[in-house]
């Protein structure tokens, strides 16, 4: 049985062909029969579709997954993973390295590529952290999403509420009644 496995971060991701619909579309493309999906960041083990595969593959079976920080980022899970599969008689066959074997050229090369992708995690999380930090320093940093409407729409929408239903502010603004209403809130306090 060839069994495929793809995964997400987050169930938004779509770029650079890691969606999950592009990755089980590849995994297809490849021969996997049964494809199990995860929507679940890589630095954790526990995936309760990855954990329903592990429980179900077998000896003579082979695992397909796209690319190799889909399966794992960290280095040392990632290496006894792929060596306890490939005791087990499993063979793990990622797309954009080949066949992984347990030979020393093969758990080197394995081991190279599995710290690169932690590497390249850790640098996310370094970069991500470092633009958080000097965000933080403006004056006018406000954490989460920009406003989608500016004070002046905000105020302007208040006022209406002098005449109006919510209902009807919202049809003439566009901004919710739950919007409103914590801006109203906002304004008392």
């Amino acid at each position: 049985m060839i069994y495929g496995y793809a995964r997400v971060s987050t169930k938004g991701q779509a770029k650079d062909g890691n969606s999950l619909e592009a990755q089980e579309r590849e995994l297809k493309n490849n021969g996997a029969e049964k494809i199990f999906s995860d929507s679940y960041t890589g630095t954790k083990m526990e995936r309760p579709e990855f954990n329903k595969l592990l429980a179900e593959i077998k000896t003579g079976d082979t695992l397909i997954v796209t690319k190799l920080d889909r399966f794992a980022r960290s280095s040392t899970q990632g290496s006894d993973l792929v060596g306890e599969l490939l005791d087990k008689g499993i063979k793990v066959h990622i797309l954009n390295m080949g066949l992984l074997d347990n030979s020393p050229t093969g758990k080197l090369i394995r081991n190279i590529m599995l710290s690169y992708a932690e590497f390249e995690r850790d640098m996310i999380v370094q970069r991500t952290t470092e633009g958080k930090a000097i965000a933080r320093e403006k004056d006018n940093y406000r954490e989460g999403r920009k406003p989608k409407f500016s004070k002046a729409q905000i105020e302007h929408a208040l006022t209406l509420l002098n005449e109006n239903s919510y209902t009807q502010v919202r049809k003439m603004t566009g901004i919710s009644k739950s919007t409103l209403i914590r801006a109203k809130r906002k304004m008392v306090s």
